[in-house]
């Protein structure tokens, strides 16, 4: 089966609390590794920004569960491809907060150096998270 690459936005709702992340991570992590799913996860106070890479059914069944939770909404679907090989194959789920998004970085792939993933395009959004894995520890 191919490799399929899915990246989303979405906002934070009333649902959410910052506490939530380390969950969401925990979770993601434990069930993307029994899928084999890789991907990244940055996060910035109200909006989320995900990469997931697996087989398209795998990809599909968790995108389906993220589009279910409550604890955001506005999810919205930047890109969508077959890829040929994983950017994130280190890490189940990597994270990102706040604090690595730096304004050059979203300068970089955006027209500002505010982090808003839903002016972005799917593959300027890709792009970013790439550059952002630099700054991640190595495992």
């Amino acid at each position: 089966m191919f490799l399929t690459r899915l990246v989303y936005t979405s906002t934070v709702t009333d649902y959410f609390s910052p506490k939530d992340v380390e969950s969401i991570l925990t979770k993601a992590r434990e069930s993307n590794g029994k899928m084999s799913v890789t991907g990244m996860l940055c996060f910035h106070r109200k909006y989320f920004l995900q990469s997931l890479e697996g087989s398209r059914k795998n990809v599909n069944i968790i995108y389906h569960k993220i589009l279910n939770d409550r604890r955001h909404d506005k999810i919205t679907m930047l890109d969508y491809k077959e890829i040929n090989v994983r950017e994130f194959s280190d890490w189940s789920m990597a994270y990102v907060p706040e604090s690595n998004l730096t304004k050059t970085a979203n300068l970089m792939y955006s027209r500002t150096s505010e982090f808003k993933p839903y002016e972005m395009s799917g593959e300027s959004a890709w792009k970013m998270m790439v550059t952002l894995k630099k700054s991640l520890p190595s495992i």
